[in-house]
């Protein structure tokens, strides 16, 4: 029997890694983008590699939408366990709470990191203006990599509210029937082209759409862009589905071949579509192109979600400590790895070291900072109860053995 068939109430541990792994592969991603051979990035390096664009556009394109059916699928599930009041108490404790706590901490720190730089790469003078900054109205407001703490609230506000009808009128569980059987129906091969319909819609329709990019990210208003919102929407309602349908996973685990080589496929069309590993970054504008290259990215999104969750499902579903251990740090890495990636690069530029080897040390450096903060900060402490539901307690020394009674004869 397939370790996803047993109780039901079993962690989904391969899940939890993939979740993790998701996170952590953000310092990659975003450590890669100063070895561009197009500056695009707050922080450039003279030794570049059109391989940094081909790893970042593989990660970026599945990263964010296999993040967000996961969250929707988990959402479902601590609802079922908590209900209404404890699921919003939880949500508000572990996401807006990180996101109010550390949000202008991590601002901050870019900020610094940003006039360094500067500082830097003008000999130690630094420009009498500084350029304009953000107005921080809902459609200008900074929130960096943290983000998807934002569009996660947006979405557990819309899961309740769509949620409510359906517990209120659905006595007969119709509407719950037609879930379970759409979800069946997704859960299969075709279910990377149904769900890329919409998405390759709405990057259609988006404006000045640079296709090496993918689907834009939200990070600079509250109001998430349309792409954006579809992509993750989908995503998340999809995670939702499969809450449901748990036996479903089993199916998806058991396709890992067919979505895995049908991921390969058409990311590799997607990146030609959009240019090449260069990257280019031109907005397409001629209707032909931009609908090719928006369906076939969309599709590149949803297939390698199903390829990274049926390989997660497939190879990783027993018990890891150490996939346990990084799944559990990999949130607070991902709040704090964007300064640190940032001095990193920094302090790479001057290095006369190829591409490969200053990203490496950027990544390396980075996950040591952040690992060695967890363990000590962290994870033994009042704050891993706080955004891992759980708190640690130090291993301290073995005891002593105790020494047998002595007998003595009577």
């Amino acid at each position: 029997m397939s370790t996803l068939e047993t109780d039901r109430s079993e962690r989904l541990h391969g899940l939890d890694a993939l979740r993790g792994g998701a996170l952590l592969l953000g310092v990659v991603l975003h450590a890669a983008l100063a070895f561009f051979p197009t500056p695009v990035w707050l922080v450039t390096d003279p030794a570049t590699s059109p391989v940094a664009g081909v790893l970042f556009f593989a990660i970026h394109v599945f990263r964010m939408a296999t993040f967000f059916v996961i969250a929707g699928l988990f959402a479902h599930l601590l609802l079922q366990r908590r209900g209404v009041a404890g699921f919003v108490k939880d949500r508000l404790l572990r996401i807006a709470g990180p996101l109010l706590a550390f949000w202008w901490l991590v601002l901050g720190c870019i900020v610094a990191v940003i006039v360094w730089n500067a500082w830097i790469q003008t000999g130690g003078n630094l420009p009498s203006e500084a350029p304009p900054g953000p107005k921080f109205t809902p459609d200008d407001f900074p929130l960096t990599h943290l983000w998807f703490l934002w569009v996660l609230l947006l979405f557990y506000v819309a899961f309740l509210a769509l949620r409510l009808p359906l517990v209120r009128y659905d006595h007969t569980g119709t509407w719950a029937r037609a879930g379970d059987r759409l979800a069946g129906a997704l859960a299969g091969p075709l279910g990377p082209f149904v769900l890329a319909v919409p998405l390759a819609l709405a990057l259609y329709r988006t404006p000045k759409w640079i296709a090496f990019f993918g689907v834009p990210t939200p990070d600079q208003a509250l109001i998430p862009n349309p792409a954006a919102l579809t992509a993750f929407g989908v995503a998340f309602g999809f995670g939702i589905l499969l809450a449901r349908r748990r036996d479903l996973l089993v199916r998806i685990a058991a396709g890992w071949p067919l979505y895995l080589g049908l991921a390969l496929a058409v990311t590799a069309g997607a990146l030609v579509l959009a240019g090449g590993p260069g990257p280019r970054l031109v907005p397409l504008t001629a209707p032909g192109p931009k609908a090719a290259a928006a369906a076939v990215y969309a599709l590149a999104v949803y297939a390698s979600s199903f390829a990274a969750l049926a390989l997660a499902l497939r190879f990783a579903a027993g018990y890891s400590a150490l996939r346990r251990y990084l799944a559990d740090a990999s949130y607070w890495v991902y709040i704090v790895h964007l300064p640190l990636v940032m001095a990193g690069q920094v302090l790479v530029q001057g290095l006369a070291w190829p591409w490969w080897l200053k990203l490496a040390a950027v990544v390396v450096g980075t996950m040591a900072i952040a690992l060695a903060s967890y363990e000590g900060l962290i994870r033994h402490s009042f704050m891993g109860l706080w955004l891992n539901g759980r708190r640690v307690a130090r291993r301290g020394p073995a005891p002593a053995p105790v020494p047998p009674p002595l007998v003595t004869g009577q």
